[in-house]
């Protein structure tokens, strides 16, 4: 079953009002450097085309690249998506863009990718919503966390990514939501710790309702915080850049402060057409603080070049 695949391609050409892109992140081992790449697939009634998005982190440039259908290839088993001459997949990705003024080359590495864990009844991040059908949109984590070697010529400079770290992740549906709030980060000060949070406003049965999604991963640990597991948000707070949140399970306390920095567009989608742009920026700082019901620190630790999307509108449910 795909569900349990949440890596390969869900959908297919011939669906309508349908997007699925696949968000490749990488941060050089110097973290002077951060790129996320996004290949994709928009399916719309007067503009279906795939498209390879790339963010420079660092300057906030976002250059879109635009194919026919027909230039779009993925595998409905494994980690495997072609556009035009761009290859993406478990083992790496191949950069070969050339249109207008802009030329992008370039090979990376990857090391062993960290899955994000599956059972039967939660096969991903999205726990048991994730067979629940026709939701507008669906997410899932490849990669908390794996190696990066190689490197990436952009506009004639070439940026190294050897020793950098990298992450996966992905969305497929129709829409992104009306509001949301993500978080990201893998590069964090004193461990190789990962960390996602994901708020939005869910349509359900007529509705909606507000659900999210989080985890911790460091070392051999691994923390869920989600609406799944009857996890909840104590408090969400946003001002003067900084964004504070706590978020609580039966056991565990994780505390969240995010500083926006440097954001850049990127498109997304409504109703399968990319025509929406948003702010992301991938140059968020990220601190956290994991606590029992003791108070007794079990994780803490700063992270820089964290990814950060912040709808204002998602401010709004938490006043």
């Amino acid at each position: 079953m795909k569900v349990f695949r949440p890596w390969c391609f869900q959908g297919s050409k011939r669906m309508k009002n349908y997007f699925e892109g696949w968000y490749f992140k990488h941060v050089s081992a110097d973290r002077k450097n951060v790129y996320a790449i996004i290949p994709g697939l928009s399916l719309s009634d007067n503009d279906s085309h795939s498209f390879i998005q790339l963010f420079n982190g660092m300057t906030g440039e976002s250059l879109y690249f635009r194919f026919p259908v027909s230039s779009f290839t993925a595998s409905s088993r494994y980690l495997s998506v072609k556009v035009d001459r761009s290859l993406f997949s478990s083992g790496g990705i191949k950069l070969n863009i050339d249109q207008g003024q802009w030329k992008v080359k370039g090979e990376l590495d990857y090391g062993e990718l960290n899955y994000y864990p599956q059972t039967i009844i939660r096969p991903g991040i999205m726990g048991w919503y994730s067979f629940v059908p026709f939701m507008e949109c669906k997410h899932g984590i490849v990669s908390t966390s794996h190696a990066v070697e190689g490197k990436i010529e952009l506009g004639g400079i070439s940026t190294s990514f050897d020793g950098g770290r990298g992450y996966i992740e992905k969305d497929w549906g129709s829409s992104f939501p009306e509001s949301w709030i993500w978080l990201h980060c893998n590069t964090f000060k004193e461990s190789e710790a990962s960390f996602t949070f994901s708020v939005a406003k869910i349509p359900w049965l007529g509705s909606f309702f507000i659900g999210f999604i989080s985890y911790l991963r460091f070392g051999d640990h691994f923390y869920n915080f989600s609406t799944w597991s009857k996890a909840t948000i104590e408090s969400l707070e946003y001002s003067d850049n900084i964004l504070n949140i706590k978020i609580c399970n039966k056991k565990f306390d994780l505390i969240i402060r995010a500083v926006n920095n440097r954001p850049g567009s990127l498109r997304a989608p409504v109703m399968g057409s990319m025509t929406r742009l948003i702010k992301e920026t991938v140059d968020a700082g990220i601190e956290l603080r994991l606590e029992d019901k003791t108070g007794r620190v079990i994780f803490e630790d700063e992270g820089t070049r964290g990814g950060m999307e912040l709808i204002d509108s998602m401010l709004a449910y938490f006043k």
